[in-house]
């Protein structure tokens, strides 16, 4: 790759839509788009559009789609380079003969994230900005959107560079009473602490904000674990309101991991059914089991099921025990099933420690949607502590 090549990529989504852009940027980007499109664009203002035909390279009458070309000049651009898009219709053979005229016309396909990567070195956004692009193309909800467009309007490098601004100007009083001794005097040591300790404090809120930001970044990872048959895949279905999991009464049914991606209150959340935790010699069964293992691992928060007809077996309190060092939530499933007088499971944090515990139902409903506050409120507590 070199600072002065011109390179494309298709800007849209993969696959069947009413518009699909192809966007170009460098010094021969214009140039690039004249090869392609007829009338010629490279004459076009700044920020201005044409209707044309999009054709193949090397063959004028080739006419590949109808389409509109934007242009955008050096440097009032997203990459702070010449960029034309290309808008055709989204048709996924037309986007990708688009694509392919307009590298036979003599760019160079992008790499992945290489118009935001020029954007940076061209001084157009800073570090911060360009993984919010990033952050931004990638949030699943309103909460995770809000925080990724003020991380790229600026709310995190403002805030950086006022840090930076106070700690310069500690150090600049220091270097110019030393450097000076007769001329300036001495910064008091009640100002000197009272910047540090100012630019300290900032410093750690900033720090304090990561845990949310992988939060909303990647999702909060939930893993349901338990014994087999106590309706672990019946909660991932209710937790999504529709049937992802297989749902049988014969035990060690979910063999491998099921992730899935759903929002609670705002948070974006994998939540991830696994096999049931049982000794077995089953083969296939067993590694199941692993993954279960392994996944409880990089959990941030567990729901630990069990069934609310049997109450709390060995089993389950084996592994509370193995999972004592995560946010663990119990739930007590199947209450629709104890019958009336009957004690289920109670909802206590005695079982383990400083765990939550909630009774529901996966096949009514019953106590879902206390135990996604349950899940919201840990969220809440380990973002904060990350």
């Amino acid at each position: 790759m070199t600072a002065m090549d011109t390179i494309a990529a298709i800007a849209t989504p993969i696959g069947s839509g009413a518009i699909g852009v192809v966007r170009i940027s460098g010094p021969a980007a214009l140039e690039v788009a004249s090869r392609v499109f007829v009338p010629d664009p490279s004459g076009l203002p700044a920020n201005t559009a044409r209707h044309g035909r999009l054709v193949r390279f090397g063959d004028r009458e080739g006419v590949i789609d109808d389409a509109v070309v934007t242009v955008f000049r050096s440097p009032h651009s997203y990459t702070g380079e010449d960029v034309v898009e290309i808008s055709c219709h989204g048709g996924l053979s037309t986007v990708k003969r688009t694509l392919e005229a307009v590298l036979d016309a003599g760019a160079r396909l992008a790499n992945p994230g290489e118009f935001t990567q020029r954007a940076f070195l061209n001084g157009k956004m800073d570090l911060a900005q360009a993984e919010a692009v990033n952050d931004l193309i990638r949030a699943r909800t309103d909460a995770a959107r809000t925080i990724a467009l003020r991380q790229l309007e600026g709310g995190l490098s403002g805030r950086i560079s006022e840090i930076d601004k106070r700690l310069l100007g500690v150090i600049a009083a220091i270097e110019a009473a030393i450097d000076f001794p007769d001329d300036v005097p001495e910064p008091e040591t009640a100002w000197l602490e009272a910047e540090i300790t100012q630019a300290r404090d900032e410093i750690g809120s900033l720090l304090a904000t990561f845990g949310r930001g992988r939060i909303y970044r990647e999702g909060l990872r939930v893993v349901i674990v338990g014994r087999v048959n106590v309706g672990k895949s019946s909660l991932l279905n209710a937790l999504l309101r529709h049937a992802r999991a297989i749902v049988t009464p014969i035990p060690g049914t979910t063999r491998d991991l099921i992730e899935e991606s759903l929002e609670i209150e705002g948070i974006p959340v994998v939540a991830i059914d696994t096999a049931g935790l049982r000794a077995t010699d089953d083969p296939v069964e067993s590694i199941g089991v692993e993954l279960t293992r392994r996944s409880i691992e990089s959990a941030d928060v567990i729901l630990l099921v069990v069934d609310a007809t049997e109450g709390l077996r060995d089993e389950d309190r084996a592994l509370l025990a193995e999972t004592q060092d995560r946010p663990v939530v119990l739930v007590a499933n199947k209450v629709d099933l104890v019958k009336p007088g009957a004690k289920d499971l109670p909802p206590t944090p005695s079982a383990a420690k400083e765990e939550h515990a909630v009774r529901t139902s996966a096949l009514t409903g019953q106590g879902i949607e206390e135990l996604e506050a349950k899940i919201a409120e840990i969220a809440g507590a380990t973002s904060a502590g990350s």
